[in-house]
């Protein structure tokens, strides 16, 4: 670990209170200088560091950096985020997990960015992921699921999502199948899953939870203002980035766990804001509206369609056709 990361540790583990140079000097057995020239560095990078006569160093309350420094110091988890790569910057967190998972990366390694410059959402589209705002973290995850349960894996996510949301910011998030977080009435998360089949055994191989959060922003570009919230705008407060990346892959790891069991569906379920609704699926750009009845025991979206004729979908883009709540949920 380079010799600024060992000190950003320090800091980040005695956020808001100061710290002698010579104790982080001994700590991390290096000279008060080599200290000094840390702290340089470090506040370089854009980290606000106080410095007080006799006191020491003492990293702002407010800073709220992504680092593997300020986010492993609050995991429970036993493998989500123990191997952890955090960036600055880089076209998608996916693209890089799924190159780690061919490598053979194994399961939790976990790929956080402060911006992407291609983010990834589903369908093809781009997902908004500016400087410093958002979390933006894809999990490579190794299950032992069959090809037909890979949608329980994005609706295991969306639950550990909400669940977190609401356990560090308070907000009662509810899930818009099958990927997307909302707020408020809004969308505050976009959930995309990758998965590679092992041919041989006939199961997924491994699979790429990409997660984009909403969190500091407070103004969005004028395609998303009317549709996209943030943790700040729902709470009117600013929330660490760290410790809700840290308590999404504790809720993530708590899920897997129940994947098989599919216990999780339950507060899936009772979370959805479409079941009951009338909605219109949009799949290969054909738009058909519905009445949405349920979602069944692998995650597929139960409908009804005019006709009488029931289905069950395992994809397609969902739009709640209520008038007073389309402006909202489009």
């Amino acid at each position: 670990m380079p010799l600024k990361d060992k000190v950003l540790a320090v800091l980040e583990e005695n956020k808001g209170k100061s710290v002698s140079g010579s104790n982080i000097a001994r700590s991390v057995g290096m000279t008060r200088s080599a200290v000094w020239k840390a702290v340089k560095t470090l506040r370089e990078e854009g980290y606000s560091i106080c410095a007080v006569t006799n006191r020491g160093y003492c990293l702002s309350e407010e800073s709220d950096f992504l680092s593997e420094q300020s986010i492993v110091p609050n995991l429970k988890t036993k493998a989500l985020g123990r191997k952890i790569d955090v960036f600055k910057t880089i076209d998608s967190t996916n693209n890089f997990a799924k190159s780690l998972a061919q490598l053979g990366a194994v399961h939790g390694t976990t790929v956080i960015s402060e911006v992407q410059t291609q983010g990834k959402g589903r369908m093809g589209r781009d997902f908004y992921s500016p400087m410093g705002m958002g979390v933006y973290m894809s999990v490579i995850i190794r299950p032992k699921l069959s090809v037909e349960h890979s949608l329980l894996i994005t609706s295991c996510a969306a639950v550990a999502v909400a669940e977190a949301v609401e356990r560090v910011a308070e907000i009662d998030c509810k899930i818009k199948w099958v990927n997307d977080i909302y707020a408020g009435g809004k969308k505050l998360c976009g959930i995309l899953t990758e998965a590679s089949v092992d041919v041989e055994q006939g199961g997924l191989e491994y699979a790429i939870v990409g997660m984009g959060i909403n969190v500091q922003n407070v103004t969005f570009p004028k395609n998303l203002a009317d549709t996209a919230t943030s943790v700040r705008l729902e709470t009117d407060k600013p929330v660490s980035r760290s410790v809700l990346t840290a308590e999404i892959l504790n809720c993530l790891e708590e899920r897997l766990e129940t994947i098989r069991d599919k216990s999780f569906l339950d507060e899936y379920r009772r979370r959805s804001n479409v079941i009951g609704e009338r909605i219109e699926v949009t799949h290969n750009d054909v738009s058909e509206q519905m009445d949405c009845t349920g979602i069944d025991e692998i995650g597929r979206l139960l409908v009804r369609l005019d006709s009488g004729e029931e289905k069950a979908l395992t994809s397609g883009t969902v739009r709640i056709v209520d008038s007073e709540k389309q402006e909202n949920q489009d």
